[in-house]
């Protein structure tokens, strides 16, 4: 494999998803993108993120790169409640601004199930007047949902923008399947009789 970029197009309860990488992947994902209007709309969408980026079939692509995608299938089939699955996914991240990778890796700690406001990130961080900040950097995020950005809201617990396609609708869709997953919704709780 050359040092170019790679991506996968892939399926999931959300619809196709892709995963990218440099090279042989050993640096990590350097991109993940959530479903576009469909198929076409996706790999367009990948090769404006990496131009002159190659598409692979799945059997091709690095170990890595398998276990990603099975990692993201389950959390959008609401089949894990453990964050932990997510953080063992490398990220090349080098390109990404510093201030942005520190909020990039506070948000990849919110476990499923849970959220935070760009505020209490901002504070986390040190810095309790960046919330806007916080907003922009989670709005730039090249790896949703492996970094859940959509786990971060407004004051108030408002599920403010959100960039990736379908807007506010998607991450109030990944919201509810993580609260399934973690036996928030009373509906999908199991009778303790």
């Amino acid at each position: 494999m050359d040092d170019g970029v790679h991506f996968v197009v892939f399926d999931s309860a959300l619809g196709e998803l892709a995963l990218a990488w440099r090279g042989d992947g050993a640096r990590g994902l350097c991109g993940s993108q959530l479903p576009a209007a469909d198929g076409a709309a996706l790999r367009a969408l990948m090769l404006r993120r990496f131009p002159g980026a190659q598409e692979l079939t799945p059997d091709r692509a690095p170990a890595m790169v398998a276990q990603a995608r099975q990692a993201i299938q389950r959390l959008l089939a609401g089949e894990t409640a453990d964050h932990r699955e997510l953080l063992a996914i490398p990220l090349d991240d080098g390109a990404v601004p510093a201030f942005e990778r520190q909020v990039l890796a506070l948000t990849r700690e919110i476990p499923v199930g849970q959220t935070r406001s760009y505020g209490e990130l901002a504070l986390a961080l040190g810095e309790p007047g960046a919330a806007r900040a916080v907003g922009r950097a989670e709005g730039h995020n090249p790896f949703a949902p492996i970094v859940p950005c959509h786990r971060v809201l407004g004051a108030g617990g408002a599920p403010t923008g959100f960039s990736a396609p379908g807007g506010v609708e998607t991450k109030r869709r990944l919201l509810l399947i993580e609260a399934r997953a973690a036996g928030q919704l009373t509906g999908d709780q199991q009778s303790l009789f």
